[in-house]
């Protein structure tokens, strides 16, 4: 017989799951594989696993076609290398609006364009376009009579931050103020748009192991973490990160726009110095994710700010570049397995237990207080990423020296770091220059790809040494 009190937290349980407001779940369908299954049984695996929103990063036809009819809300996106095109040809705009979008819509429920991807750390250059291309698709919409239904914004890394600890001090980098976020601002409040974010608690556990708790980063019971500016306390470093963006918002007053978490997610899998990087870790987290934006409730700093939150990724994904990690985000295996076992929706979430392993395993070193800060041992540099090929390198480099604003001076013939005079070495010293510069904050060292973050010093021997010991190379981006 179950005891009356037990029987009454089940009914206040289940109680909670009907009535709260609650925000949505959905999830990136990436596909940079050669194994994956068709559009078609990818759409079937979504509609048996209750996910009603999903998130791609093109307009594949055959995956369009797929979902029309699914009732599967749809998010597209127009690649960073069409930017430019899109920026400075409102025909390029009406033609894509045209061909990826109207075709389809409304057979295809797509909600959102996405113009671009975490395009701040494009190593193209591409920043200047990214407003004008936003307002040139807008108009194709509003040609097309569609803008009323489908939303346009620009998924941002958390890079783009200059503070985000506390999360009372969120601020924009001063640079891209006035020539991008008031202007993009400004434009998602005229449009009844939303800000996407892409936000990887991952990152930075993994690069302040000595200052965040795993259970903080985990969604797990902790003692929380007040903020000594607003006086709000913490119980998760997700949480935290989107507060900080909110602030950064506010602080330029747009309190009312709206914020979609449009990445999100953890690794089942990495490298040896990839630490947290687990199947157990990532259960916990999206798992906990899901429970914590589908019972209801906001964040601290927007208590009322139901979010839409999408994790990534829906498969492992075999053709990506980089540490272990970055092939191994996905919930599902190719052959549609459950790389670990997580509920999507509410009916799934009333039998759902964090399953924690007895032995802990990736804790702070120190012990760690659930805190959320800059690591105070300084011990990680950028280097570049010889895999990355010579012109990704080139490209990444002139960003670094150009509009990144890195000291590549003593790079330059004749000067100190000058040798040994290689692409690589050059990237590494400006990569750095640039990294050390921002901050050390999530992002500032990838480069599409081009870098990694190390934890010895890159002199001339550390930097060839991490080039050819994987072991003493992590990747840390957003």
């Amino acid at each position: 017989m179950v005891p009356i009190f037990a029987s009454f937290s089940l009914l206040l349980i289940s109680a909670l799951f009907i009535v709260a407001d609650c925000g949505s779940i959905g999830v990136n369908y990436g596909r940079i594989a050669n194994n994956l299954p068709s559009a078609a049984k990818v759409v079937e695996l979504l509609k048996s696993q209750g996910l009603n929103r999903v998130k791609v990063y093109d307009t594949d036809p055959a995956v369009l076609h797929a979902l029309s009819g699914s009732g599967i809300k749809v998010t597209v996106d127009l690649p960073n290398g069409q930017l430019f095109a899109a920026a400075k040809s409102t025909s390029f705009a009406n033609s894509w609006v045209q061909r990826n979008v109207a075709a389809y819509y409304p057979h295809t429920e797509i909600e959102a364009i996405a113009v671009g991807n975490e395009v701040f750390v494009d190593p193209q250059n591409t920043t200047k376009f990214l407003v004008p291309a936003m307002k040139n698709i807008h108009q194709a919409l509003v040609k097309s009579n569609l803008h009323s239904d489908i939303k346009i914004s620009s998924p941002i890394a958390l890079s783009a931050l200059q503070n985000s600890y506390p999360s009372s001090a969120g601020s924009f980098r001063p640079e891209l103020i006035e020539p991008v976020f008031k202007p993009m601002l400004n434009f998602l409040r005229q449009t009844g748009s939303f800000l996407m974010v892409n936000a990887y608690p991952f990152f930075a556990y993994e690069s302040n192991t000595d200052v965040i708790s795993l259970d903080y980063a985990l969604f797990r019971e902790n003692p929380g973490v007040v903020d000594a500016g607003n006086g709000l306390r913490y119980f998760s470093l997700f949480d935290a990160q989107i507060d900080a963006v909110f602030a950064a918002m506010s602080a330029l007053k747009y309190d009312d726009i709206r914020l979609v978490v449009t990445e999100t997610g953890w690794p089942s899998k990495g490298d040896e110095n990839e630490i947290g990087a687990s199947a157990e870790n990532a259960a916990a987290y999206n798992g906990n994710m899901v429970r914590r934006i589908l019972t209801g409730g906001g964040t601290p700093l927007r208590p009322k700010a139901d979010l839409t939150v999408y994790l990534f990724a829906l498969f492992n994904e075999n053709n990506k570049v980089g540490p272990t990690s970055e092939r191994n985000y996905g919930l599902f295996y190719p052959t549609e397995e459950k790389v670990y076992d997580i509920p999507f929706t509410v009916e799934g979430l009333k039998n759902y237990h964090d399953r924690r392993s007895p032995v802990a395993g990736n804790q702070p070193v120190n012990g760690g207080k659930g805190g959320v800060s800059k690591s105070t041992t300084g011990n990680t540099w950028c280097v570049a990423n010889g895999e990355a090929g010579k012109e990704k390198l080139q490209a990444a480099l002139d960003f670094a020296c150009g509009e990144g604003g890195a000291d590549c001076h003593p790079i330059q013939p004749g000067a100190t770091c000058y040798n040994p005079n290689t692409l690589e070495a050059h990237s590494s010293f400006a990569f750095n220059s640039y990294y050390q510069k921002n901050g050390r904050h999530m992002g500032t060292c990838y480069f599409g790809g081009a870098a990694y973050v190390v934890t010895q010093p890159p002199s001339a021997y550390s930097i060839l040494l991490s080039l050819f010991n994987s072991a003493h190379i992590k990747l840390f981006s957003a």
